[in-house]
């Protein structure tokens, strides 16, 4: 099975080689590499679709940034350009899928108002520290169609886990050698 990451890097590379700092690349490609872990497919049902993969590379996302806000200078410069590597990357892997110069701006701005709407609420899921309130917005995002509350549960311990893994990490740290994951649960139940 080939992974998202193996699919996207020469793109993501040939995209940004000559604009964007290798800090940058190196966070980016960290964060697609985990949200693309054949775990979170197979143990947790995670759907394998462009919709499945494209939440997850989002929730990964959305947890590197929300743990860099706040910071200022250098990681706020950071932040930004992960933020932008990650939308070039979606409107890059539109237009790979065949949408047309006309309907990409109108999906990025669907993406764009998604990400918002999941970072808020992700956001807000985490500073309650309980499971519940980030399971729903898993469950209501990610299995949309087919509600899996159970998946979701584990999903959202898995994220709480990887939040609090960044909550450890030193911004400086993150910026210069990118986030670092949990790496596969023992036991999901």
């Amino acid at each position: 099975m080939a992974t998202f990451v193996q699919a996207r890097q020469p793109m993501v590379f040939g995209l940004f080689r000559r604009r964007q700092r290798p800090e940058v690349l190196a966070a980016y490609t960290s964060i697609v590499a985990q949200a693309r872990q054949p775990w979170l497919y197979v143990r947790y049902n995670v759907p394998d679709t462009v919709d499945g993969r494209f939440e997850m590379v989002m929730l990964h996302t959305i947890l590197v940034l929300n743990r860099l806000r706040g910071e200022g200078g250098e990681v706020a410069s950071f932040s930004q350009e992960l933020f932008d590597t990650f939308f070039a990357d979606m409107d890059g892997s539109l237009r790979e899928m065949g949408v047309g110069d006309l309907g990409v701006p109108k999906k990025v701005k669907k993406m764009a108002e998604a990400f918002y709407g999941r970072a808020a609420a992700i956001a807000e899921a985490l500073a309650a520290d309980g499971l519940q309130e980030l399971a729903s917005v898993v469950d209501r995002n990610l299995f949309a169609g087919a509600s899996d509350m159970g998946a979701a549960h584990a999903i959202a311990r898995y994220l709480r886990e990887a939040a609090d893994g960044l909550d450890r990490q030193q911004a400086s740290q993150i910026v210069a050698s990118g986030p670092k994951w949990p790496g596969e649960p023992v036991d999901i139940g």
